[in-house]
């Protein structure tokens, strides 16, 4: 598996997941030649940054959209 040649800033947030959960299956699943790996994590810290600035541009735009009333999403499980 090679990293996507699409850019990170593209990706919808499914997209960009599914493509870090299978980098984290690869790196778990199969002995791989080290600078693989390592060109494998690398992408996978990129798309877990790029997908929690997302969720948080989410929560920041609900947060406006709901007012005042919404509950905080960190106590919520």
């Amino acid at each position: 598996m090679s990293p996507s040649s699409k850019k990170t800033e593209d990706l919808t947030y499914e997209k960009a997941f599914t493509e870090l959960e299978s980098i984290v299956a690869a790196l778990e699943g199969e002995s791989r030649p080290l600078d693989e790996s390592i060109n494998l994590y690398e992408r996978g810290q990129v798309l877990a940054a790029y997908c929690s600035a997302l969720l948080e541009k989410a929560e920041l735009k609900v947060r406006q959209l709901s007012g005042d009333g919404l509950t905080d999403f960190e106590g919520q499980a």
